[in-house]
């Protein structure tokens, strides 16, 4: 039988949208610790225009004396103002398509319009059994909310149970600061009562044609000052907040050359 389960990993997931795969922090607050890194490539951009990205990302929560963490509840990632999400064009997909499916099968309904793949790991609780670590293989897709795009993350579990969880990020923007794009998700009360994430990874990025022109789900440029072969920027920032009140934030910090 295939239950729907909501762990948090898609919260370490959401911090984790631009980080790459060989730099990481580690950010611990009062024992709890939050893992993320990751970065983009090409690294080497035109200064003045935007080119197409692709986004890796990894991370994981613990504790530093091995208990389990506290429920995520909420996670904000956002992008410094430099790089680009455009989906205009994209064929979506919705959380009801995906709901209750395997991977095989969410492929099958919204193959066109996925954007991301990725793996994770984790500890839950099921029901009568001791904690169990599970992997999987997660998905990532083009939705809409409100008219705006956003992002669907699918996990899907075959052992010791069916499992799959579809979770969206909203997809907003601000007008000051270091940082534009900003995706954000919250994880369902009963999240914190099943199990907690290990590991998390994710390749995120699509090229597209649309009106005549090659678009990219992902872009970005290389604001080096003139002059200046490149330049180091704050990449992105999460914001993590847990049940028991603490809150975690962390700000990636990569550079670029000017291509």
């Amino acid at each position: 039988m295939r239950r729907r389960l909501a762990i948090p990993i898609f919260l370490a997931l959401a911090a984790m949208l631009g980080a790459g795969a060989a730099r990481g922090e580690l950010v611990q607050s009062e024992g709890l610790q939050v893992a993320f890194g990751g970065g983009f490539s090409p690294s080497t951009l035109p200064r003045d225009r935007l080119a197409p990205v692709t986004v890796r990302m990894q991370g994981s929560i613990a504790t530093a004396n091995g208990t389990r963490p506290p429920p995520l509840q909420q996670v904000s990632f956002a992008i410094n103002r430099h790089g680009r999400l455009f989906a205009r064009g994209l064929p979506i997909c919705s959380t009801g398509l995906l709901q209750s499916t395997t991977n095989q099968s969410a492929l099958a309904r919204c193959r066109q319009a996925l954007v991301g793949r990725g793996n994770f790991a984790a500890d839950v609780n099921f029901p009568n059994l001791p904690l169990v670590p599970v992997s999987g293989k997660l998905l990532a897709f083009i939705g809409r909310s409100d008219g705006r795009p956003e992002i669907l993350l699918h996990l899907y579990v075959s052992e010791p149970a069916q499992v799959t969880l579809v979770l969206p990020f909203k997809v907003t923007s601000q007008s000051a600061g270091d940082f534009g794009t900003v995706l954000s998700a919250k994880i369902p009360t009963i999240a914190g009562s099943l199990g907690y994430v290990t590991n998390v990874s994710l390749t995120i990025g699509r090229r597209y044609q649309f009106e005549g022109r090659q678009r990219s789900l992902f872009s970005a440029s290389c604001d080096a000052p003139a002059g200046f072969p490149g330049v180091l920027f704050n990449f992105a920032k999460g914001n993590f907040y847990f049940a028991n009140g603490q809150r975690i934030s962390t700000t990636l910090t990569r550079d670029c050359k000017v291509l």
